[in-house]
């Protein structure tokens, strides 16, 4: 664990730590919480961990590699419409490095951690809470899957800490913000070229912008972040009053899973 790389070796796994694994050459990376003997729990759209429903998977199939549709013996077969799923360790890493998610880091820390989706200001439950929130919602779903506001990463983020955003169009997916912070932030820089004239002023006025962004984003910070158990939730969910939009998914080759 470090300023770099949240790489972490299998043997220091804890049930309900938040690990990761980057895709398509790290454009970006799946999350989940480990429960205990190799297992993972993880959301996905419709048990495909390639579904975020926009261009974006246009992107992503072809940059990653081919995975199989055939999970292995020890693997769970996901519910009928319900997309939280169950995997062996190895089925979930599919051949990536793990990581683990930190919680609870420095504000300099987080700030100097330039990509989204590796840390938050947020403190994290207690193991046994994280792991009662991922197994109930293995059996009772995670509404619909969004990437901007209802992805893997928010599925984990919610599960170490019982708070959601209710009502917002983001989620608390920092791998989000970074997706929509990263443009915005050169915009928006763009925009002040009459007060920053310099190219190197213009530069790191997009990187402030940037950083502010993630940061306000952040559930640490969030005001609109609420503390919601797992049963309310599935409760909200099932009465309609907690939605989430699922995206139409674009015709993805039949070699993907």
């Amino acid at each position: 664990m470090g300023l770099l790389s949240n790489r972490v070796d299998r043997e220091s796994l804890k049930p309900g730590d938040h690990i990761y694994s980057w895709r398509s050459a790290y454009i970006y990376a799946h999350h989940g919480i480990y429960v205990g003997n190799d297992e993972v729990i993880h959301f996905t759209r419709r048990g495909q961990e390639v579904g975020t429903g926009t261009v974006l998977d246009i992107l992503l199939v072809s940059s990653g590699p081919t995975r199989t549709c055939v999970p292995c013996e020890t693997c769970i077969p996901p519910l009928e419409g319900l997309g939280v799923v169950s995997s062996c360790l190895n089925c979930f890493l599919g051949g990536g490095i793990l990581y683990r998610f930190e919680y609870a880091v420095s504000h300099a820390l987080f700030l100097a951690k330039a990509r989204g989706g590796t840390c938050t200001l947020a403190v994290s439950d207690e193991g046994e809470a994280v792991v009662h929130r991922a197994n109930y919602l293995l059996n009772n779903g995670f509404g619909c899957y969004n990437v901007f506001k209802n992805n893997c990463e928010d599925f984990a983020i919610y599960c170490k800490t019982g708070q959601l955003v209710l009502e917002s169009s983001m989620g608390q997916s920092g791998q989000a913000v970074s997706i929509i912070g990263g443009p915005l932030a050169a915009v928006l820089s763009t925009t002040l070229r009459l007060v920053t004239t310099n190219i190197y002023g213009r530069a790191a006025t997009s990187v402030v912008m940037y950083c502010v962004s993630r940061y306000a984003a952040d559930i640490g910070v969030r005001k609109d972040a609420v503390k919601v158990s797992a049963e309310d939730l599935t409760r909200r969910l099932a009465i309609g009053a907690l939605q989430v939009i699922e995206p139409s998914l674009p015709a993805l080759p039949s070699s993907v899973s």
